[in-house]
């Protein structure tokens, strides 16, 4: 079944207005040394370059720079660090592909202020700005977009199962908060059309949360913002392939992205691009998504 695109087409972040029509792939671009799956491959500025080079090339929309790791059992990250690990590279990269909007994963306000002064666009927040109460504000300011996570609990167990518990109705309640969130962003003054909803899947959600999520996301798309998914070679893609390792879950990745594509989502933050984009773009036109 095919539902129609988000009620809100564009999205406005600082660096402009981008049209969310049609599926949008959000290239991800990790300089940590202790993510799940790329963990240390891009920890160079050098590597990083490459690899942003790489993506784009791809087809990646936006590119979605993290500084901390949020793995299960990842450690707190200093600002400080985090910072000198993202902004020389927003720097870099808006001086050779200044037509490509950055986002930038962080829960820190120190970190996004920092990296929105240095030219990146959006703020995607894991926390739904509950870890930082300075978040909203400093994006606000900044005329900036932002990604709104449904996640539980902080940094350590962000991606593991100790507040994966719901009731009978997993989207319900991963709505009801994530209302809570954009009231909250709301009332700090971020514009409506500034924020998109991204379900967290597989934080604080076990594998059947996460295809409950899946399975009923146009429920999500109905609030009236666009919807990231963010299915890239997470745990519950191995587990519903039969417990296959991360580097095994990339066909999982592209089935889970499409069929978001057709419940309503139309980004999609991935780590393997050219792949999903071709499969987007055939769906897309199956799906008489123009």
């Amino acid at each position: 079944m095919t539902v129609s695109p988000a009620v809100r087409s564009d999205w406005s972040t600082a660096r402009g207005s981008l049209s969310v029509t049609r599926p949008l792939v959000v290239g991800i671009l990790n300089v940590t040394p202790d993510s799940f799956f790329d963990g240390g491959r891009h920890a160079t500025p050098a590597d990083a370059l490459a690899r942003a080079e790489q993506l784009i090339l791809d087809g990646a929309a936006i590119l979605d720079i993290g500084g901390e790791s949020t793995r299960p059992g990842a450690r707190p990250l200093d600002a400080e660090v985090e910072i000198e690990r993202v902004v020389p590279l927003i720097e870099q990269l808006n001086a050779r592909w200044p037509e490509i909007p950055l986002s930038v994963d962080t829960m820190k306000a120190g970190v996004a202020r920092a990296a929105l002064q240095a030219g990146a666009a959006i703020i995607n927040d894991v926390t739904g700005l509950r870890h930082d109460p300075d978040m909203a504000r400093v994006i606000a300011e900044a005329g900036a977009g932002v990604i709104l996570m449904h996640s539980r609990g902080e940094v350590g167990e962000l991606a593991d199962y100790t507040y994966a518990t719901y009731g009978t109705d997993v989207v319900g309640e991963v709505i009801a908060e994530l209302e809570v969130m954009r009231a909250s962003a709301r009332a700090a003054g971020i514009p409506g059309e500034a924020i998109v909803l991204d379900p967290g899947l597989g934080f604080a959600k076990r594998t059947e949360h996460s295809i409950a999520v899946l399975r009923d996301l146009d429920r999500i798309v109905a609030m009236g913002a666009p919807v990231l998914v963010g299915p890239s070679r997470k745990r519950f893609v191995g587990e519903a392939s039969g417990g296959l390792p991360p580097e095994e879950r990339l066909p999982g990745t592209i089935a889970a992205c499409v069929h978001a594509l057709t419940r309503g989502a139309r980004l999609f933050r991935v780590h393997d691009v050219r792949e999903v984009r071709h499969a987007l773009d055939v769906a897309a036109a199956l799906c008489g998504i123009e």
